[in-house]
C-alpha cells in the first residue's frame, strides 16, 4: 500500500509516493495516468471528482482526488479518464517545482514555497539520488562529460531503463562529483553534508565518485560479469584503508578521493619479498601451513606457481603508484590472480585461506620482523586486497 503525506501550505498538498516513483522512473503523465488506469482506479465510479469538488464533498474529506480514488473513497462514483490526467499533471508539475530544490537539498529546507515536514524531506531526496545498478554499472569508470551524457541513448536501450530516468542519475552523479573533488576531507561527510541522503547512499555514490576519480577500467569484456556492487565494495575498501581517510595515514585533512601517497611510496619496498631468500621462506612458510587445507593436487600447483602468484600480488601493489596502472587495477587483479587460481580449481574459500597465510609470512621471516614500517605497509595493503580478491572471485 503506498503512503501519502499530507503538506499544508495555506491549501492542503499531498506527496503522492506512487506517483514521484512513476516521476523518477522516466514516466511522463500520461503513461502514469495510464498505470494508474490499469490498476482499475477508474473502476465502477458514479460522480466526477470536479463535481464532488464544487459540492464541497473533497474539501470535506481534507484530500485530493486521486488520493481518495486510491483510497477507494471515490468507489461507484465514477471519474473520467481526463479527470485523473489532469490530477497526475498537477501532481508532476509540484514534482517539477521540487526538482529545483532537489538538486541543490540544503535549500529544500530552507525554502518557503512548499512547507514540507522533514521526514518528507529527507525521503524525496533519497528517492531523487537513489539509482538504478545497471545503470550506474553502463556509467561507471567513465568521464562525466557531455560525451558519456550523449551515451544514455544506448544505456537506455540496453537497460531498458527510461531516457529521463537515466539523464536524472547521470546528472545527479556528475552534480555530486563535480561538488565533491576537490574538497578536504572525508568523501563521505562531504556528500551528505551537501547533499543529505541517507548513509548508504552516500556511502555509494562515495565509492562512484572515487573510482570515477581514479578512472578505473570497468568495462573490459572480462569485467562484464562483475556488478555494480563488487566495484562498490572494492572502492570502499580502498577508501576505508588506501586513502588520507585510513588510520594509518598521518594527514587525514587531505582528500579521500586520492591514495595516500606516502603510503603509495612505500609499497615500492615490498619489491624486497620477491627476492629469492624471502620468497623461498614465504613459500616453505605458506605450503606448510596450508598443508591440513589444501588437497594434495593443489598443494603440488601451489608449490609449482607460488612465485608467479607472489610477483602478481607485489605487482598490482607497486603499480598503484603510476596513474595507468591504477586504472587497470581490477583487470590486473582478475586477469593476473583471480583467473589464473580458478583455472587451477581453487574456490573462493582457497583463496581467502592463501591470502591470509601470505599475508601473515612475513611475519615469519627475520629480517622482514627486523621492519616494522615495511611490515604495517604490508599489512594495510593486504587488508584490502584481500578483501577486494575475495569479492570480485565469482565460481
Amino acid at each position: 500500500m503506498s503512503t501519502y503525506v499530507d503538506v499544508f501550505v495555506g491549501n492542503f498538498v499531498t506527496i503522492d509516493t506512487d506517483l514521484y516513483d512513476m516521476w523518477l522512473d522516466g514516466l511522463s503523465a500520461l503513461e502514469a495516468a495510464a498505470v494508474l488506469q490499469k490498476q482499475g482506479v477508474l473502476q465502477s465510479m458514479g460522480a466526477r471528482p470536479d463535481v464532488l469538488q464544487k459540492q464541497g464533498v473533497l474539501q470535506s474529506m481534507g484530500a485530493r482526488p486521486a488520493v481518495l480514488q486510491k483510497q477507494g473513497v471515490l468507489q461507484s462514483m465514477g471519474a473520467r479518464p481526463d479527470d485523473l490526467l489532469s490530477d497526475t499533471q498537477d501532481n508532476y508539475r509540484l514534482f517539477m517545482g521540487l526538482e529545483k530544490l532537489l538538486k541543490w537539498p540544503s535549500k529544500l529546507a530552507n525554502q518557503q514555497i512548499y512547507q514540507i515536514d522533514a521526514d518528507t524531506q529527507k525521503m524525496l531526496i533519497d528517492k531523487y539520488y537513489q539509482f538504478d545498478p545497471v545503470v550506474v554499472r553502463e556509467i561507471l569508470g567513465r568521464k562525466l562529460s557531455s560525451n558519456t551524457r550523449k551515451y544514455l541513448d544506448d544505456v537506455c536501450e540496453k537497460t531498458k531503463v527510461p531516457l529521463r530516468s537515466c539523464r536524472r542519475q547521470f546528472d545527479n552523479l556528475k552534480r555530486v562529483f563535480k561538488t565533491v573533488e576537490e574538497m578536504l576531507g572525508s568523501l563521505y561527510q562531504n556528500i551528505q553534508t551537501h547533499y543529505l541522503i541517507s548513509d548508504e547512499l552516500a556511502k555509494q555514490y562515495a565509492a562512484i565518485v572515487f573510482i570515477t576519480n581514479h578512472r578505473f577500467e570497468t568495462s573490459k569484456k572480462k569485467l562484464n560479469h562483475l556488478t555494480l556492487d563488487d566495484f562498490l565494495v572494492c572502492a570502499d575498501l580502498m577508501i576505508t584503508n588506501w586513502s588520507y581517510s585510513a588510520e594509518e595515514c598521518t594527514d587525514h585533512e587531505d582528500m579521500d578521493v586520492d591514495l595516500d601517497r606516502l603510503f603509495l611510496q612505500d609499497l615500492r619496498d615490498l619489491k624486497l619479498l620477491v627476492e629469492k631468500d624471502y620468497m623461498d621462506e614465504q613459500k616453505s612458510f605458506v605450503i606448510q601451513t596450508l598443508r591440513s587445507s589444501f588437497k594434495r593436487r593443489k598443494l603440488q600447483d601451489l608449490d609449482e606457481n607460488f612465485k608467479n602468484i607472489m610477483k602478481a600480488i607485489i605487482n598490482i601493489a607497486y603499480g598503484l603508484n603510476h596513474s595507468k596502472e591504477v586504472r587497470d587495477f581490477f583487470v590486473d587483479l582478475v586477469e593476473k590472480l583471480i583467473e589464473p587460481c580458478q583455472q587451477s580449481g581453487w574456490t573462493c574459500e582457497d583463496i581467502e585461506n592463501f591470502l591470509v597465510v601470505v599475508k601473515d609470512a612475513p611475519q615469519h621471516i627475520a629480517a622482514f620482523r627486523n621492519m616494522p614500517n615495511l611490515n604495517t605497509v604490508w599489512e594495510r595493503y593486504m587488508n584490502a586486497f584481500i578483501q577486494c580478491t575475495v569479492k570480485l572471485y565469482h565460481t
